[in-house]
């Protein structure tokens, strides 16, 4: 695919990483929030976004789940992306140069080993690729980023040490996003459905509500809840399931679902990432 794929950050951010990886042909569009991502591709400017859903170490992405209902945008993908956090110094710098380590504060959060190991005093700064791009402005041996190898080629860094995450299963995963939905053949096999719903207020609803899943055998990869509109009442669901829902087994736990449920609403259909196939379970 060609055009332009939009993203939240800077340029070097790991979003665009995930752009420049899944979509090597297109072209990557910073942009200054996940809102403006989305934006991009209602208005034209942009074919697809690649927003970032949930992390392997920190857990779901904040607002996400409350903006893809409402954006009106389809998922017609997912992607895997490993973080590999990486100690950047201006050109000619050293590590024994180094004094204050400059990131986002989840960033700093999943590099403890190495500033201890070299007493590096963490600085938090908006976001990973923002913080290579002041150090290469400040331009001083004393400033360091934790930040992408990609961060480091787009703003003239020095890789002073590689792969400095304390956890090497730090991965994050993203939602492909269109402005129309995709309608892959339900006899294709490794198909992924996402979906959000509402229940009913009535006792046992949403334990009634999933109970279809269990009984058709639909594996079920994520369940999100959270309030609609500030309301401790009204809650809904982001749900990820395996299958086609025009596959029989999934197409019945929907109905049930419908049953006990004001509201679902299916978000996309999409091919599994093969990051997904390969993991044990």
């Amino acid at each position: 695919m060609t055009g332009r794929i939009a993203f939240q950050g800077v340029l070097g951010a790991y979003s665009d990483l995930a752009c420049r990886t899944a979509y090597p042909n297109m072209t990557t569009l910073p942009c200054e929030s996940f809102e403006t991502a989305m934006d991009a591709v209602r208005d034209g400017q942009a074919e697809l976004a690649m927003l970032p859903c949930e992390n392997s170490l920190a857990g779901r992405v904040p607002d996400i789940h409350h903006l893809l209902p409402e954006s009106g945008l389809f998922v017609i993908g997912e992607h895997f992306q490993r973080v590999e956090h990486c100690l950047l110094g201006i050109k000619g710098s050293a590590i024994g140069d180094i004094k204050r380590a400059h990131s986002h504060t989840v960033a700093l959060g999943q590099v403890r080993r190495i500033l201890r190991e070299l007493a590096l005093t963490p600085v938090i700064e908006a976001d990973t690729a923002g913080s290579a791009q002041l150090v290469a402005e400040w331009g001083r041996k004393e400033e360091a980023a934790i930040a992408s190898s990609l961060a480091a080629e787009i703003y003239g860094l020095d890789i002073l040490r590689a792969n400095v995450e304390d956890a090497a299963h730090n991965t994050t995963r993203f939602y492909v996003m269109a402005k129309r939905p995709t309608t892959p053949d339900a006899k294709l096999p490794n198909l992924m459905t996402t979906f959000v719903f509402r229940v009913r207020n009535v006792p046992a609803a949403l334990y009634k509500a999933l109970g279809g899943f269990a009984t058709n055998g639909v594996n079920m990869s994520k369940l999100e809840s959270y309030m609609v509109g500030g309301q401790f009442a009204a809650t809904q669901f982001l749900c990820d399931v395996d299958g086609h829902p025009e596959q029989p087994a999934l197409r019945r736990a929907l109905e049930e679902l419908s049953f006990f449920s004001s509201e679902v609403r299916v978000l996309g259909v999409y091919p599994a990432a093969p990051f997904r196939l390969t993991q044990p379970g």
